[in-house]
């Protein structure tokens, strides 16, 4: 099911409000609602799997980087059920320090599994 040609920009805001929500509880609410119950993450740092899991890793994102937020960088697209975004995460109203590139797997719409690499970080990060 093609669910993601029309909505690739609308999954990759979800995405990136999740990842953005400081709120634990509202956290897992926004992931409940994006991600699939059995969902998994990845990338070169970390690797979760399932929605708790998700949400704690997020959780330790913001305990390291207090005040950052990650934006969208550049327009998501879509194949099938296979979605590609770029991000960028920086201090609120600053420069951003580190870009990456996720890679989604969809069911239904939502989020199955992103495999994320990181394209630029700087040394200490």
């Amino acid at each position: 099911m093609n669910t993601a040609a029309h909505d690739a920009a609308a999954i990759a805001q979800r995405y990136i409000a999740a990842w953005n929500e400081t709120d634990a509880a509202r956290r897992a609410e926004l992931i409940a609602a994006a991600w699939t119950a059995d969902a998994h993450y990845v990338d070169p740092l970390a690797q979760a799997s399932g929605r708790e899991q998700i949400g704690a890793l997020i959780g330790a994102v913001h305990q390291r980087y207090p005040g950052f937020r990650f934006n969208l960088f550049g327009k998501p697209e879509a194949h099938g059920d296979n979605l590609r975004f770029s991000w960028t995460l920086g201090p609120s109203g600053a420069e951003d320090l580190i870009q990456g590139t996720d890679f989604a797997r969809l069911d239904a719409g939502k989020l199955q599994s992103v495999t994320g690499f990181l394209d630029k970080v700087p040394v200490g990060a």
